[in-house]
């Protein structure tokens, strides 16, 4: 039974369903070991995702339908893992209130009720909400007792940086985090994103092309500091003006593309200690969100899915 929650490994993916569809076929249209995948999971899972990116109102549905897809199956992928490695496990309450907050404040709204209203404006039950944002954070736990020993991180650089700085210079942020099978495939593969992006938003590409965790919120990142980006990511988005996006950036994994929706800069007054925490959690999050792909991808490999 897991009896304890880290609260530094907040890595959310929304997935969610609702009873609320009325006068659809349901059928079943995917199978992942013997957890079923039906027309109904799928329009819900669309009716959520337009809900938290507006911006994708105006896109073909069936381009929408595949994203939902997509997202459903590696949903129960990670809750057939999680329920090999845990014996019936659940989360504290006040851990699934913060990350209801995490959802809600992200979509600016200010308390529960508000997003309680909004959900159900969209068709979006709140009870299974909750439910998903439990699966996440159950895989989440699972990622960072496996692999949090082999975290390594370098505490004097990380120092460093926020010493050397006078001013903090953060960027809001939006992500596509993509894969080539061959390296040669890259600039036709940045191409044809470009060409997304421009024509159809931001948000629109990283639900079709990303495989980041944060796809499914138009690839929406948090205010994140310069001090907690690496030098070539540092570097490029330094280049950026608000709005653009930076060209593929090697990563572990794979390759990043980066929106700059916003830029601030404010002279440090901070606390160093909080300062060096918070850059310290961020990059234990970065590393444990490469182990997770990883993983992830190795436990699919052994599954068997079928689309129907």
């Amino acid at each position: 039974m897991l009896k304890k929650f880290s609260l530094t490994y907040l890595i959310i993916v929304f997935f969610f369903n609702t009873n609320s569809s009325v006068g659809l076929e349901n059928r079943i249209v995917a199978k992942v070991e013997n957890q079923i995948i039906t027309s109904l999971d799928i329009n819900n899972e669309y009716n959520y995702l337009v809900a938290l990116n507006p911006n994708i109102k105006n896109s073909k549905k069936e381009d929408v339908i595949k994203f939902s897809k997509k997202s459903i199956i590696q949903e129960k992928i990670k809750k057939i893992e999680i329920e090999k490695n845990f014996n019936n496990p659940k989360i504290p309450q006040k851990f699934l209130q913060q990350l209801l907050q995490n959802v809600y404040s992200r979509i600016g709204m200010n308390n529960l009720d508000d997003f309680k209203k909004y959900l159900l404006d969209n068709n979006v039950n709140f009870e299974n909400v909750k439910k998903k944002l439990e699966v996440e954070a159950l895989w989440n736990e699972l990622i960072l007792i496996k692999f949090s020993s082999k975290i390594k991180i370098d505490e004097k650089n990380i120092r460093n940086k926020i010493k050397n700085n006078q001013f903090l210079k953060s960027y809001l942020l939006s992500e596509i985090f993509f894969e080539v099978e061959n390296f040669k495939n890259l600039e036709k593969k940045f191409l044809e994103i470009s060409d997304v992006i421009n024509n159809k938003g931001f948000d629109f590409a990283a639900l079709k092309y990303s495989i980041s965790q944060t796809s499914n919120l138009g690839g929406k990142l948090d205010w994140i500091s310069e001090n907690s980006l690496n030098k070539n990511i540092r570097k490029e988005v330094n280049n950026i003006k608000i709005n653009n996006f930076t060209k593929p950036i090697i990563v572990p994994g794979g390759f990043l593309i980066l929106q700059v929706n916003d830029i601030k800069k404010t002279k440090i007054e901070i606390d160093i200690e909080e300062e060096f925490q918070n850059l310290m959690n961020y990059e234990k999050n970065n590393q444990l969100n490469q182990y997770s792909k990883i993983y992830f991808d190795r436990i699919k490999k052994n599954l068997e899915i079928r689309e129907l």
